[in-house]
Order: C-alpha cells, then structure tokens, then sequence
C-alpha cells in the first residue's frame, strides 16, 4: 500500500464512521420524537463512544503523518486500477477546514450562525472543494458532503478549545485560544 493510499485509508474509515454517527443522530432525534427515551438514550451513548472512536482515528492519521515526515520516501511503484470500487476518500480532508472555519469566525465577528459561517466557509474554499465534497450525501441526500465535513471539523475544533463548547445552540464561536493560534500563524492542526 502506497503512502497516499494510507491516507485515503484513513479519509474513508473517517467518513464512514461519519456516516455511521450521522444515522445514529437521525435515530435518535427520531426516537426523542416518538417519545422513545429509552432508545433515545442508547443512540446518545453510542454516539458518544461513535465520538470517542472517531477522536482515536484522527490521532492515529496525525501520527501516521508525522511517522512519515521522518521517513525516508521510496520511489513511487504503478499505481493499481480498481474499477469496482466507488470514488471514495476524495472529499476534501476534515484538517483542511480548520483554518478557514476560524478566520471565517474572525470575519463574522467572533461568533455567526452555523448557516452564515458555512456560507462565508463555501466562498473561501471554493477552489479547494471538489465535486465529490459538493455531492449529497448517501445517507441524508438533504446534506452537502462539505457542509457535513465542516460540522465534524467545528467539533474537533470545540474539543480542542478553539471554540467555545458552551455557545448557545446554532452558534459557531471562535474561542481566545482559536484566536491566538490564528495571531501566531502557527499551523492550526
């Protein structure tokens, strides 16, 4: 296996547990709905472990990444064709948004409603978005595959404490350490 097919590997295991979490929600919202709180709560837990997972792969990608910053590259061999497999790892990747999330928040103010900071996001990485990343997802045809790697990207920001956790519901803000770290020009990965 290639050294970019490592990280398509990790591309695809990240959007499918995405997938998986995303059902999840839906069940769940479902379930508080039908007044299920009981199953409700199952598919919280398990989101919550779905979360905990997902944190545990990311991890593992930035150490792959930094293993191969202290490794010597070999020659690249012929790439192999598969023609049954789906076109699957080219959504842009999740760290890619994390800049542009954070001066998108600097630029509406410090804080914005989650439709206007996507909004502002789109127009900033316009060239970077691929026509995989503007198709619907699998799952939820209502949901642009971009927009929903944004919102996974926003919760890995929150837990890092580049923005805040306790912003009123629908409200994206950037947090003094996102700031800073956007001051620094350090990479914010």
């Amino acid at each position: 296996m290639q050294v970019n097919e490592v990280n398509t590997a990790f591309e695809i295991l990240l959007e499918e547990i995405e997938l998986v979490a995303n059902q999840l929600n839906e069940d769940g919202a479902q379930a508080f709905k039908e007044g299920n709180y009981d199953t409700a709560r199952r598919a919280i837990e398990e989101a919550d472990r779905l979360v905990e997972f997902r944190d545990k792969v990311k991890a593992l990608q930035k150490e792959w990444a930094s293993l191969l910053a202290r490794t010597p590259q070999r020659p690249k061999k012929a790439s192999r064709e598969v023609k049954s497999r789906l076109p699957r790892g080219l959504r842009t990747p999740e760290d890619t948004f994390r800049r542009p999330i954070l001066e998108s928040l600097v630029e509406l103010g410090g804080e914005a409603p989650t439709g206007k900071v996507l909004d502002l996001l789109e127009k900033k990485m316009r060239a970077e978005l691929t026509k995989y990343d503007l198709q619907p997802l699998p799952s939820d045809p209502k949901s642009i595959r971009w927009r929903n790697t944004a919102q996974w990207c926003r919760n890995t920001l929150v837990r890092e404490g580049l923005m805040k956790q306790d912003s009123p519901h629908g409200t994206w803000e950037i947090s003094d350490l996102g700031r800073k770290a956007l001051k620094d020009e350090s990479p914010i990965a």
